[in-house]
């Protein structure tokens, strides 16, 4: 039109109730509709404060742009004792920082198998007498020795690892070597069956992995192999078959090539061409090096760990250095194996969660539909994760792109204030533990974060900004 009035049909947009976007629908009228929302009860005033930090923009951009530049190699496979220094009766776990007498049924059983394992025990009963009184050695976060560790994450000195290193600074991360799927240690299983299989994985699977990395022209660029497996159905938590069958194909030739007896050679083909899984603790290690890229930068709101042991969820921010923001464990809503069901289950457990921290797992769904017939749902519900995990990112990584989305980037950088605003928690796609001890897995599902962790965030954000003309101090 003329008489600079507008020349576009003008839209409504709407937000809460839809009956109004329907009404408007019907009489032909555009409508956008907004899923709006108000904050989280109780968190006006620190969001105020934080957002009005005059260093909130640039350390938020520093800490995403540092993320996003992270790469990650396999440059080793070693024992725990090797390459982080434990001593015996040394062991890690996955989460935030907890004691035997906290410890969620999963945990103590690996903990139990893994004094078995080092020959600090001679029975379950006398593991599980010596670690409640204290007399089993010392007990530490994975996360405080620079690595992660699945479900119940327990590493143990003469448990294998894989060593992953960014290219550009030297920095490094681990993660144990993946078991497969059922009775296993990291969902507390710790039967006979179970140390004989942790055994041969020292013994055999270990050291031919470490010759065959050791062997190679050059080294396997796990962050580009993420990518692939991003555009080949793989979400990178829960499904990991293209992964690990890229991840084979780079080693295969070197094993094959190796002078270790043939059975064993075949052996470990066979151990890691029938574990689906496998990639995936290289993935973790990729993710902890990209997360702690982030980390320690003054007045950034962005999220650098996310990790479960089983009784607390926890939280680390970049803005506020190590410490640990938690909640209760959620019970995963999902899919449960045989006759098992929720009373069965334990609360989410495991550092896995680190994958969704990065943007790949839940944050991913959207490029794996098949996904869901493992964690449950449907297909739209998997492409509706992946929008809603945009609302509270910073970014997205053009490394690793999604097809179904034309080829836009993983949603990266989670921000508390984001989360505070629009009430969106992450979304974790995980396994399922067994509440009982030696139980193993039961299932696998869906499950977000406690809320309470990100605004006991946000609060200690708020405490941490300094005082402005807009921003007074805190009484």
């Amino acid at each position: 039109m003329a008489g600079g009035m507008l020349s576009r049909e003008p839209k409504v947009v709407t937000a809460g109730v839809a009956l109004l976007a329907d009404a408007l629908t019907a009489q032909a009228v555009p409508v956008v509709p907004v899923d709006w929302r108000p904050p989280v009860e109780g968190t006006d005033d620190d969001l105020v404060t934080v957002l009005a930090d005059p260093r909130r923009a640039e350390a938020n951009r520093v800490a995403v742009e540092r993320m996003l530049r992270s790469t990650a190699q396999l440059v080793d496979v070693r024992p725990a004792r090797e390459a982080l220094g434990l001593e015996p009766g040394a062991f890690l776990h996955a989460g935030p920082p907890i004691a035997w007498d906290r410890a969620s049924g999963p945990l103590r059983g690996a903990l139990i198998g893994a004094m078995l394992l080092e020959g600090l025990a001679s029975s379950p009963d006398e593991a599980e007498s010596r670690l409640a009184a204290g007399e089993g050695g010392t007990l530490d976060s994975c996360h405080h020795h620079g690595g992660v560790g699945p479900m119940a994450g327990v590493l143990s000195p003469s448990m294998w690892v894989f060593e992953l290193a960014d290219p550009a600074d030297g920095r490094r991360s681990w993660c144990s070597l993946n078991e497969g799927l059922g009775a296993v240690l990291r969902y507390g299983a710790n039967s006979p069956q179970v140390l004989d299989r942790l055994r041969w994985m020292g013994a055999v699977l270990g050291p031919l992995l470490q010759a065959a990395v050791r062997r190679r022209a050059s080294r396997i660029d796990v962050t580009a192999l993420v990518a692939q497996m991003l555009q080949m159905g793989d979400e990178g938590h829960n499904r990991n078959r293209a992964g690990t069958l890229m991840l084979l194909r780079d080693l295969a030739p070197e094993l094959v090539g190796s002078e270790a007896p043939s059975g064993h050679i075949a052996a470990a083909l066979r151990f890691i061409g029938g574990n689906d899984h496998f990639f995936l603790n290289l993935a973790m290690p990729a993710c902890k090096l990209m997360a702690d890229a982030g980390r320690d930068v003054p007045g950034s709101t962005v999220v650098v760990a996310m990790a479960r042991n089983g009784t607390d969820f926890g939280i680390q921010v970049s803005g506020t250095g190590d410490r640990w923001f938690t909640g209760p464990a959620g019970v995963p809503d999902g899919l449960y194996l045989g006759s098992y069901g929720p009373d069965d289950a334990n609360p989410d457990i495991g550092d896995s969660a680190i994958t969704e921290t990065a943007g790949i797992g839940g944050f991913a769904m959207a490029t794996a539909p098949a996904i869901v017939r493992f964690v449950g749902g449907a297909v739209p519900e998997a492409l509706a994760a992946t929008e809603r995990m945009y609302e509270i990112t910073l970014a997205e990584n053009p490394a690793w792109a999604l097809p179904v989305l034309d080829f836009r980037g993983t949603p990266t950088g989670i921000d508390v204030t984001l989360v505070a605003r629009t009430g969106i928690l992450p979304q974790i796609n995980t396994g399922i533990a067994g509440r009982v001890a030696g139980t193993g897995q039961v299932g696998a599902g869906l499950v977000t974060p406690p809320m309470e962790a990100f605004t006991a965030a946000l609060k200690a954000l708020a405490e941490a900004t300094p005082p402005s003309p807009i921003n007074p101090p805190r009484s």
